[in-house]
């Protein structure tokens, strides 16, 4: 008994997983959608307005973050279901999921912002359009050498150990809540947001890179050859960006 009590309601437990997973199903149906019919050539925020884009990335989050997320979302919850099984003031886990893609949506407005801005710097210098591609390959490196930075380790560490992070994080009460969610997302982001960043140069609908970067977030967070997975990613987009920036057409929106 006091084995069940350590890991209350599994049922519910295979709840949340499964609404986690359907949900990014579905994001990962929207995104399909949105790539089989968005326009080329639409430049850094596919002619979309701020929300339209914001919406889109809220969307693009949850199809690629959700399934790597899920082991800290359900050790979140293991935690108030044994509150609320022992009758103690609890906290639903969708507070926690909130202020985690909270940390994500701010990303997004901050990633178009600077999107808009780089058009609208490249529409008054031919300079940064002859060179676009060639910044693109720099920005993959830049991504790859991230990937071998003491603040990325730093960052994956804390998302590869829920239970740690939980025990060192924890806050009571929705308040409480709010920040652990904040914190996480934070580490998540200083985990991944070069791997998004890529996404510009690469092409924001190029469901492809999409889904490489998905594979990629879940190895380095919930598979044991994690840190590897990350080192591998390192050197591919360094090769990767060194080539494109002696060979642009090498980039997929150059093509």
């Amino acid at each position: 008994m006091a084995a069940r009590n350590t890991y209350p309601l599994p049922g519910a437990r295979a709840a949340i997983l499964s609404l986690l997973l359907v949900l990014a199903a579905g994001a990962w149906a929207l995104l399909l959608w949105q790539a089989a019919h968005s326009m080329g050539g639409m430049g850094l925020t596919m002619g979309l307005n701020a929300p339209l884009f914001v919406a889109l990335w809220i969307v693009m989050m949850v199809a690629t973050m959700f399934p790597a997320a899920a082991p800290m979302v359900l050790m979140f919850a293991r935690v108030h279901a044994g509150k609320r099984q022992h009758g103690q003031p609890f906290v639903p886990t969708w507070v926690f999921v909130g202020a985690y893609l909270l940390v994500w949506t701010l990303f997004g407005v901050l990633a178009y912002a600077a999107a808009a801005g780089a058009e609208r710097l490249a529409a008054q210098s031919m300079w940064l359009t002859n060179h676009a591609a060639r910044l693109g390959g720099a920005v993959l490196v830049l991504a790859g050498l991230y990937q071998l930075s003491p603040l990325k380790h730093a960052c994956l560490s804390k998302c590869r150990t829920p239970l740690q992070f939980i025990m060192t994080s924890w806050r009571e009460g929705y308040g409480g809540t709010l920040r652990v969610g904040i914190e996480h997302g934070a580490y998540c982001l200083g985990c991944c947001w070069l791997l998004f960043v890529i996404l510009f140069p690469l092409g924001m609908m190029n469901v492809a890179a999409i889904a490489v970067i998905t594979l990629l977030i879940f190895a380095e967070k919930a598979l044991p050859l994690g840190q590897w997975a990350s080192s591998l990613a390192a050197a591919a987009l360094i090769v990767y960006g060194a080539i494109v920036i002696s060979w642009p057409h090498a980039l997929p929106t150059t093509m």
